[in-house]
């Protein structure tokens, strides 16, 4: 019997290719969307024995189907954003629990104990909306530091500004969650010396700034609060883990996740490190609806299972939760 909190005790390659292999059964067969997509490739998948030869589901399906685990009622679902309300992607789910232990298994793993900091989010367009996988992460950081300076920020810079002050004053540990636009508008007004205090930029310009690179931004971002510590998390409405950046643009994962690159020109084949080509996700977490994604960004996976998101192909829609473009 498959247990949904397995995934979050891989410690090897042999254990995350024998999970995924099981996982992909399962979602064969209880989830409708997905059998009819690999039955149309003609495959065989009791005989898929690696996780390279599992089918990814394009990413547009969840704007269009609900990709979900037919056993059970979903909870509650995610929404992208996007700039109407049409034609956005829905994340339906089934138990929250295991997405909140994502949540938190994965923070852990990157920056610590989440008890420890002060959660602040300058997160406008997703406060804006309803149903964001991002508000609920934050908010669930939030619950388990328990700090009564926690708090959100929409326009209103002055406050956020006068907060980040008193904290660095205090020698408070601080994470500030913010969207990339909203971050640049803040720096510009109000530059500091954070000495105490990590951003993590979320990206989302989603249209409001001309575009610049990721490598140029997290440089402005330092230059404006003084600090080398400018990280940044990936993710998107359709998984329920994350991946992070603690340097230089270049992302890891959690044991239970995994980048692999596709060839443009071939979407069953995979190219080597340091090459681009579009982003294929396994999100293990993933188990009610599906593990494996096939989406519109374009990277690059480099050594020690390091990759880098270099932006988005050509003829796609931009989500809300997608990177700057390269």
């Amino acid at each position: 019997m498959l247990n949904s909190f397995d995934v979050f005790s891989i410690n090897s390659e042999v254990e995350f290719n024998s999970l995924s292999i099981q996982i992909f059964k399962y979602q064969y067969t209880n989830n409708p969307i997905y059998r009819k997509f690999v039955d149309l490739l003609s495959l065989n998948y009791k005989e898929i024995d690696n996780y390279k030869k599992i089918p990814f589901l394009p990413i547009e399906f969840f704007k269009t189907n609900k990709v979900v685990d037919d056993n059970f009622s979903p909870a509650f679902y995610f929404q992208s954003s996007g700039t109407t309300s049409e034609n956005l992607s829905k994340h339906y789910i089934v138990n929250e629990n295991i997405y909140k232990k994502s949540i938190l298994e994965s923070f852990s793993l990157f920056f610590g104990d989440p008890s420890e900091y002060i959660y602040l989010g300058l997160l406008p367009s997703y406060l804006e909306r309803n149903n964001s996988s991002l508000i609920y992460m934050v908010n669930h950081l939030m619950e388990q530091s328990k700090k009564e300076e926690n708090g959100y920020y929409l326009h209103n810079f002055d406050d956020l500004y006068l907060v980040l002050n008193r904290l660095e004053s205090e020698g408070k540990k601080v994470i500030l969650f913010g969207v990339s636009y909203a971050l640049l508008d803040f720096a510009k007004s109000y530059p500091l010396h954070l000495n105490h205090t990590l951003i993590i930029e979320t990206g989302g310009m989603k249209g409001r700034k001309k575009e610049i690179t990721k490598d140029e931004l997290l440089s402005e971002l330092k230059y404006a609060f003084h600090t080398k510590k400018i990280f940044s998390e990936y993710s998107m409405t359709e998984l329920l883990s994350q991946a992070y950046s603690l340097s230089n643009n270049f992302y890891r994962c959690p044991p239970w996740m995994k980048i692999l690159i596709r060839d443009v020109d071939d979407p069953f084949e995979y190219v080597e490190n340091h090459r681009t080509g579009g982003v294929n996700i396994i999100d293990l977490a993933n188990i009610h609806s599906c593990s494996f994604i096939s989406t519109q960004d374009l990277g690059k996976t480099l050594e020690n299972e390091c990759f880098q998101i270099l932006g988005r192909m050509d003829n796609s829609d931009i989500r809300g939760c997608s990177l700057l473009l390269l």
